[in-house]
């Protein structure tokens, strides 16, 4: 008996066995579907129970009004669902690629070994290729130099910062012995000066500060519109502005115009009761002073006419 006879079925499918199923699927099914079933809404009076859900269902037209569930035709306000699912790739043999999803959320610069082939050494064809050969001092110095400038000023940024009093060389623009004692570069230390928190501010600033928004207007109450009467329209009337004391441009005002303006005919005279009692208290004081006095009069008469006897 042959070998294969006494090993178990395998249980994986190669990629080759899942192509040659997929072709010959592909195959039966284009020779079973000859005529191309055409899929849309079904006619008038045969719609009981029938909902529509893909774009076909509709017809190139638009929603059915007596059926109350929710439609998109040609999916219009339809929510889009938003996958994270990627395409399909193929290699020049036609297999499937997946290095996409070991890709998938990594950086582009990083390297990425997916396939075995990746980490199989390639054979060396030339031994004189430029990109294999090993790069000469010039290169190794200059890259160096890169590399230690580049360290330097990460270092000394990072130095600065942490650091709260700064160092600066100082070059004078004069040099000689006349001149900074001699020496041709100092160093300074730098700080920040003190601020006294009493000192009053040195800029002043008058810019004028906008005001804010006024309180709102009080409302103005309007009566309600009534219709004018006669009686409300002479009360209306204001007489004219007729002066008794100056008649600057030489007018000739008639009297009357000039009472009515005066106001005298408008008062009505009132006058008071105690008028009364002190003119009748004036009359019996005066009749009963005459009484008095005739009284006197006669009784000096009599005296008199007896001084005679």
């Amino acid at each position: 008996m042959a070998l294969p006879s006494f090993l178990p079925a395998p249980t994986q499918v190669s990629q080759d066995q899942l192509e040659a199923e997929e072709k010959a699927r592909s195959q039966r099914s284009r020779q079973t579907s000859l005529v191309a079933s055409r899929r849309g809404p079904p006619p008038y009076g045969y719609r009981q129970g029938w909902v529509p859900r893909l774009v076909e269902d509709f017809g190139g037209g638009g929603a059915f009004p007596e059926i109350h569930v929710a439609q998109y035709p040609l999916d219009m306000g339809r929510k889009k669902q938003m996958s994270n699912a990627l395409a399909i790739q193929v290699d020049a043999e036609g297999k499937i690629e997946y290095h996409a999803i070991a890709r998938q959320g990594q950086s582009k610069n990083k390297v990425i070994f997916s396939k075995y082939t990746d980490q199989v050494p390639k054979e060396v064809m030339n031994a004189d290729d430029s990109d294999l050969q090993r790069p000469d001092e010039e290169a190794i110095t200059e890259i160096t130099e890169k590399t230690r400038v580049s360290l330097e000023t990460s270092v000394s940024q990072k130095v600065a910062a942490a650091m709260p009093v700064q160092f600066l060389p100082y070059t004078p623009s004069q040099q000689g012995m006349a001149f900074n004692s001699g020496a041709k570069q100092r160093v300074i230390r730098m700080v920040e000066i003190q601020k006294d928190p009493m000192h009053p501010p040195r800029f002043k600033i008058n810019k004028e500060i906008p005001r804010g928004p006024p309180s709102p207007q009080a409302p103005v109450m309007h009566s309600p519109s009534r219709k004018m009467t006669v009686k409300a329209q002479q009360e209306c009337k204001i007489p004219l502005c007729i002066s008794n004391w100056k008649n600057a441009k030489g007018y000739t005002i008639p009297l009357d115009k000039r009472l009515a303006a005066d106001g005298r005919g408008l008062q009505t005279v009132h006058i008071n009761e105690n008028f009364a009692k002190l003119a009748k208290a004036l009359y019996s004081a005066d009749r009963k002073a005459h009484e008095a006095v005739g009284m006197r009069a006669q009784v000096e008469r009599k005296m008199a006419q007896k001084e005679k006897e």
